[in-house]
């Protein structure tokens, strides 16, 4: 029904800075919902950040002041500018959404996505 696309991965500095995108791609679909999850070696994963379609935000505490959830609703993207980089920072962030899919007929599926992650790695 729909997918995510998300890019802007990689390696960095302490103390640099990465942007990641996510694209919902597919016919049909409204999110309300948008935001990143990430999950380093051996733990569970973590809420990092999320909109609402009234961009309403919310961070996790470890991230506030560092990074920045934005989105596009004409391009269904959602963007994470991630500055001030820790190596705690390193772990796969994935994109997530949640929002409703309209069929051809216009009925409506509640649904929730999340996109293939994307590695982010803080070393010198």
């Amino acid at each position: 029904q729909v997918q995510l696309v998300e890019s802007g991965g990689g390696l960095v500095q302490p103390g640099g800075s990465l942007k990641l995108s996510c694209a919902v791609i597919g016919r049909g679909f409204r999110a309300n919902s948008m935001g990143w999850h990430r999950q380093a070696p051996g733990k569970e994963r973590e809420m990092v950040a999320e909109i609402t379609s009234g961009d309403r935000t919310n961070y996790a505490d470890y991230v506030k002041g560092r990074f920045t959830i934005s989105r596009d609703n004409v391009k269904n993207t959602v963007f994470l500018q991630m500055n001030s980089l820790k190596p705690d920072d390193t772990a796969t962030y994935y994109c997530v959404v949640e929002g409703m899919h309209y069929d051809d007929y216009g009925v409506p599926t509640a649904l929730r996505s999340w996109g293939q992650g994307t590695q982010v790695t803080v070393s010198s």
